[in-house]
């Protein structure tokens, strides 16, 4: 099973207030994320979700200020969805959030399969090419340029005499798998993909990546047609209950969107008038046909 996870698991969604009325978040400065700084109590709640491709399957709200880096926020989700599912064969798929070596190799050493879209132009050292001989290059939408066993650089942190840290780059010791593939278009535009499976052709790596899409396209129909991002409740236990509400009901779409193959909109405007439908017949029932009793 596929788990795609964005910078918003995941996609996170993160949602800023000019208010001093929110009883937990992030303050953070105005040089670091989203404009927000101590002078106007704004405070953000970062939500972090992973969709299956059909359904949303983990969630969580994060409202420290360190968690406004993906680097924190993202492994801390995943791991805590790894270990609601002990025996899994997921692989979860990252947006461009998450580039920290360290936290791959943990991913490895923790046996999560995962796939990221890397920076381009990544620095690297390459072990080994992965490209076969009669290898199609073909990977759909994508071309592929590149399929190698590489290392990857992380920086450690070296505290001199004076107390500062600097960091010194070194290499992690974990193979991993570069995949570098472009648009065929006349404008091309390379994509850099860094997994720890080593089994999935380039293409399925690919076409893996691409599923990543959905979670964007369900994200935009909850923060626009089921308005998630319309806080009712101020503190961390009600965001919680309003956020796995608002999945609630958006589970049920999807599943009558899925049913019916139908788009967002109808399947929520169809759902609401059938479900509407429904509580009328059973008050008709309930009163025996006559209304009035429902009055009383």
């Amino acid at each position: 099973m596929i788990r795609c996870y964005t910078r918003g698991a995941f996609v996170q969604i993160i949602i800023n207030y000019k208010s001093r009325l929110l009883h937990q978040g992030s303050s953070w400065q105005k040089n670091v994320l989203f404009g927000s700084d101590h002078k106007n109590g704004k405070k953000s709640v970062k939500y972090s979700m992973a969709f299956d491709g059909l359904l949303p399957c983990h969630s969580e709200v994060f409202t420290r200020a360190e968690y406004s880096s993906e680097d924190m926020a993202l492994p801390e989700a995943i791991m805590n969805h790894v270990k609601q599912e002990t025996h899994h064969q997921n692989i979860y798929v990252i947006d461009r959030g998450l580039q920290s070596t360290r936290t791959m190799n943990s991913f490895t050493d923790d046996a999560v399969t995962f796939i990221a879209r890397a920076k381009e132009n990544r620095k690297h050292v390459e072990l080994q090419s992965l490209v076969r001989q009669a290898q199609d290059s073909d990977l759909g939408e994508l071309t592929l340029i590149k399929d190698s066993k590489v290392q990857l650089y992380t920086g450690k942190a070296i505290h001199n005499k004076k107390g500062n840290i600097h960091y010194r780059e070194e290499l992690i010791e974990t193979p991993f798998r570069l995949i570098i593939a472009k648009t065929i278009t006349d404008d091309p535009k390379e994509f850099w993909f860094i997994t720890n499976d080593f089994d999935l052709s380039a293409k399925q790596v690919a076409q893996a990546y691409r599923r990543r899409w959905d979670i964007e396209v369900f994200f935009r129909f909850i923060k626009q047609e089921i308005n998630v991002n319309h806080l009712v409740s101020l503190n961390k236990n009600g965001i919680e209950v309003m956020l796995y509400m608002t999945l609630i009901v958006a589970m049920l779409i999807l599943i009558y969107k899925k049913a019916n193959q139908i788009g967002y909109k109808t399947a929520k405007r169809r759902f609401k008038m059938e479900l509407r439908n429904l509580a009328i017949a059973m008050i008709v029932v309930d009163c025996d046909g006559n209304l009035n009793h429902f009055e009383t």
